[in-house]
């Protein structure tokens, strides 16, 4: 009998990434969709007819405990959240449903109707914010500075709970900015690199952005996925930060992505007050001892050649 995943979120990033992964191993992939008026699939277009779908929302527990009982999961992977920083802002109580209750809703779902699945549930390094200390690691303190971000620690912290409470198999990866070509184009990463191959192929003049000195701790997704993977294996359930250690600024990914073209990013470069955060996190770099020597997780793809892989993808797309 192959293995059975349900995923939230299929249709995001690492959802895409995930499912494609869980295939190659093997498993029998159960995705879970929203119903909406324009189905997104673009990203799992090549693996669509492999996975079976399911319509549910992390808005509605019936939906989920039904989710449960058609799709038998041995492990459940609930990657789907509103996840953009800047709209948790602006839509702070909706961000807060999805992002913190979203998981609450799972959680009990799966305590009713498959308690002897594994849960993995996305953290992420925002949870650390305002930062006490550099690197962070599992035990580090958090301080939130978005909405995204406390709802994300609310849903870290209940899944603690929940495997304190009613000894699920239910753990957090802890991870840091991961990006890929499959990036959604309202993250500065792949804002970059499409504007990079609009100015080139000359559909654009130039590029706004916010704070271009932030510093991210930025990896490939699809090794972060592997890493998601990995937690679920384990004999004993626990909480892994997942990074790659080396911090870099919006300025250094301006340089290798400008770069690759043959251009420089000072000439087209504007920086825009409208996408300043109204509280910046400071410097986000992870220590994935744990996962490295736990899980032994080694990242593969390194900081430029994801810039290169992202620019490159960007210029075959728009330039087909």
């Amino acid at each position: 009998m192959a293995t059975r995943a349900l995923i939230t979120g299929i249709t995001g990033q690492d959802g895409s990434y995930l499912a494609e992964y869980l295939l190659n191993q093997g498993y029998e992939v159960f995705g879970m969709v929203r119903r909406s008026s324009s189905e997104n699939f673009g990203r799992i277009t090549q693996i669509q007819d492999q996975v079976t779908f399911i319509q549910a929302d992390l808005l509605d527990q019936a939906s989920l405990v039904q989710a449960m009982r058609e799709s038998r999961p041995d492990e459940i992977y609930n990657l789907a959240a509103q996840s953009f920083v800047p709209t948790s802002w602006r839509q702070p109580v909706l961000t807060g449903e999805f992002t913190a209750l979203g998981v609450t809703r799972m959680l009990d779902a799966m305590r009713q109707v498959a308690p002897e699945a594994r849960f993995y549930q996305a953290s992420s390094s925002e949870m650390f914010g305002k930062v006490r200390e550099v690197p962070q690691n599992e035990l580090t303190p958090f301080h939130p500075r978005s909405p995204y971000a406390v709802a994300k620690t609310y849903g870290h912290h209940l899944t603690v709970n929940y495997r304190e409470s009613y000894g699920l198999f239910a753990v957090s990866g802890i991870l840091f900015n991961h990006e890929s070509p499959r990036r959604g184009h309202e993250f500065v990463t792949r804002k970059i690199t499409d504007g990079v191959a609009r100015i080139k192929l000359g559909m654009a003049k130039e590029l706004r952005l916010g704070n271009i000195d932030s510093q991210r701790d930025w990896g490939y997704a699809g090794d972060y996925v592997r890493a998601m993977h990995l937690m679920l294996q384990q004999d004993e359930p626990d909480d892994f930060v997942v990074a790659t250690g080396r911090t870099h600024s919006v300025r250094d990914f301006l340089e290798i992505a400008f770069g690759r073209v043959g251009l420089k990013f000072e000439d087209y470069v504007a920086q825009d007050p409208r996408f300043m955060r109204p509280a910046e996190v400071d410097q986000l770099i992870g220590d994935s001892t744990k996962a490295k020597t736990k899980l032994g997780w080694q990242p593969t793809v390194d900081f430029e050649q994801l810039v290169v892989m992202m620019v490159d993808h960007d210029m075959a797309l728009l330039g087909s």
